[in-house]
């Protein structure tokens, strides 16, 4: 093959493959008015690509938190640092754009796995790759914990949270200080006292708790 083709036969596979997501049958998890994508490359415009994702008419609400190299890192005064890096560009004559990330796993808003606390659960292979995923996706309760207070026993019979709901947003002084937002590490964030969550265990149906933005799947 000549090597002058070989960018346009590049070209060409990559709109065939839009093609192909953008046919009725693509994928068959979207209805076809779900999920679109378009691209353009007429003339030398840069491609644009769009979509729209949407779930049982509903929209999907991400609520991690944006990755930035001076967000708070576990322990750190120095915040998370570089964290992705282009290792190999076409700008400098690789043949593909390929990008290297590195971070610690409990960094931004993360899901800390029944493994992570729990050393038989570790042993026994509970990663998160065997969280079922219907309990971390779907609609959740948000509710406003008093700004003076870590969540105790009392906090959460005080929250009065209705029976049958599985996922709550847990809004405490964290969201109003700001402490995703700042390089240092900070260890006076407000979370679960020993009593509140073993008050959540034994009282409620939820399955799913966020504060400070860590998710806690509930194992029980």
């Amino acid at each position: 093959m000549e090597p002058k083709l070989l960018p346009y036969l590049l070209r060409l596979l990559l709109i065939l493959s839009l093609a192909v997501l953008c046919s009725s049958s693509a994928h068959p998890a979207y209805d076809s008015p779900s999920l679109s994508i378009s691209a353009s490359f007429a003339g030398d415009a840069v491609p644009v690509v769009v979509r729209r994702e949407e779930y049982a008419g509903g929209r999907i609400i991400d609520i991690s938190h944006y990755y930035r190299e001076d967000m708070p890192s576990w322990e750190s005064e120095d915040g998370l640092g570089q964290f992705v890096w282009l290792a190999n560009s076409m700008k400098n004559g690789s043949l593909a754009n390929n990008s290297n990330m590195k971070m610690p796993t409990h960094t931004g808003t993360h899901v800390d796995a029944p493994g992570h606390f729990f050393q038989h659960y570790f042993e026994a292979g509970f990663d998160v790759d065997t969280l079922d995923l219907e309990v971390l996706n779907g609609p959740a309760l948000l509710v406003d914990v008093p700004r003076d207070k870590n969540i105790t026993a009392e906090v959460m019979e005080s929250l009065n949270i209705p029976v049958g709901v599985r996922r709550v947003l847990f809004r405490t002084l964290n969201t109003d200080r700001k402490l995703m937002w700042k390089k240092e590490f900070d260890t006076s964030y407000v979370g679960f006292m020993k009593d509140g969550a073993q008050w959540l265990v034994d009282n409620t149906d939820i399955k799913l708790v966020d504060h400070k933005h860590n998710i806690y799947v509930i194992a029980v």
